[in-house]
């Protein structure tokens, strides 16, 4: 192993969040900086022109890379040593062997699935899944003579095997999506049965892709690929990025289905740029800090809003009982119940909307993941493209607000719940 990638002191392996302060990075690469510089360049120049081939060859999968070969750079769209660095990084909390970023989670997503749904397959997903991913799914793909075959998350896999089969009708099952915990319904799937599933009807010698939505709770509350996925998706925008002024996403999993990924990304041109890899690097260094108070926080704000007369329903992994269906797969599949919950107030829209207007502290915005406290509307701003009937199917109504808490202190968020709650 590479001086600059030790992960273990004698017979210790180092933590991720110890690792995220320099593995992959050799300073004496870059004149002794202690931190990776932003590599603010579009090529590279080759030392020989045999290099320049070489680095070809292996950057377009003309042959495989060397057992002592390093991945030669080139130019920025393929590769960039802030991105490289990033990726080893990232790789480390899911136990990835390899990793992609991209210029938003949308490229992520779109890209991923384009390497592997084609004409006439289907694509099994969850419901919900984040808005825009929806409109991809349901729109451009169909559009393209992809059939998506959605189930609700929530769902036992026996209950989803009962209820897609005569809807796959035969085709080729290509691959599979899975958003869990559910945005906005915090509702969980089952990724190792999907999973299962998936692969017992897909062609045993072309297995299905298993992709999962990993924005909502990870890099740290779940860890996909220990349940059988291939692939991990996220928005690291959110809880990676985690302060609200960079917009990527990534896609890590096994070598063989990333090599595919990170060639179609080549081409795609859906590649981050160094200045996004150098603001994620940074935010590396905080992200268990800052997503372990997150979660604290939330708990209060959840615990608060469960007993408020106003609040019809909370929905927050935190507040499942033994008694609840989820709880079983909770325990199993999740580290924490994370910082993310939704909620429905009285009064439909009209209350909801009196309710986000009388915020102070919580800012009215989308996204999540972020160090400020976040509040937003899904049926008439982030889930807006799904059709009426669809949002109500899926748990979306008129009166849920989607809550991601920040880092503030607890009682201050609650109290400023406490009195927009009055407006209600």
């Amino acid at each position: 192993m590479s001086e600059y990638k030790i992960d273990r002191i004698g017979g210790k392996v180092l933590r991720p969040e110890s690792l995220m302060m320099s593995y992959g990075y050799d300073p004496q690469l870059s004149e002794g900086a202690i931190k990776c510089p932003i590599f603010q360049t579009s090529t590279f120049v080759f030392e020989s022109a045999e290099a320049g081939k070489a680095y070809f060859e292996v950057a377009l999968g003309l042959r495989e890379k060397g057992p002592t070969e390093e991945l030669g750079l080139i130019y920025s769209r393929l590769n960039n040593p802030d991105l490289e660095v990033l990726e080893d990084r990232l790789s480390l909390w899911d136990g990835a062997e390899a990793c992609a970023v991209f210029e938003s989670g949308m490229a992520a997503i779109a890209t991923a699935l384009l390497t592997f749904v084609r004409p006439g397959d289907v694509l099994l997903h969850s419901e919900p899944l984040y808005g825009g991913t929806d409109y991809l799914i349901n729109h451009f793909l169909r559009e393209l003579g992809v059939l998506p075959v959605g189930f609700l998350a929530g769902t036992s896999v026996r209950d989803v095997e009962e209820s897609i089969g005569e809807r796959i009708a035969g085709r080729r099952l290509s691959a599979v999506l899975i958003e869990t915990p559910a945005n906005p319904t915090n509702q969980l799937v089952d990724i190792e049965g999907v999973g299962r599933l998936a692969r017992s009807l897909g062609d045993a010698d072309d297995p299905p892709v298993v992709m999962v939505d990993n924005t909502f709770l990870g890099p740290l509350w779940q860890h996909p690929l220990r349940h059988g996925a291939d692939l991990v998706l996220y928005s690291a925008t959110k809880f990676i990025g985690g302060h609200s002024d960079v917009i990527a996403g990534a896609c890590l999993g096994r070598a063989e289905p990333m090599a595919a990924v990170r060639t179609l990304r080549t081409f795609m041109g859906t590649t981050a740029g160094p200045w996004s890899g150098w603001l994620l690097l940074r935010s590396l260094e905080t992200l268990k800090m800052r997503m372990t108070a997150q979660m604290k926080n939330a708990r209060y704000v959840a615990d608060f809003l469960s007993d408020h007369p106003r609040v019809l329903c909370v929905n927050y992994l935190g507040l499942l009982d033994e008694e609840h269906p989820m709880h079983s797969l909770y325990r199993a599949q999740c580290l924490s119940p994370g910082s993310l919950l939704s909620f429905d107030v009285e009064g439909g829209e009209a209350g909801a909307f009196r309710f986000l207007n009388a915020l102070h502290l919580a800012k009215l915005a989308v996204s999540l993941g972020s160090t400020e406290t976040l509040v937003e509307h899904p049926a008439s701003m982030t889930h807006a493209d799904v059709a009426p009937e669809q949002r109500e199917r899926m748990g979306i109504a008129p009166s849920m607000v989607r809550l991601s808490v920040g880092v503030e202190h607890f009682e201050d968020i609650v109290a400023d719940l406490e009195q927009a709650l009055e407006a209600v």
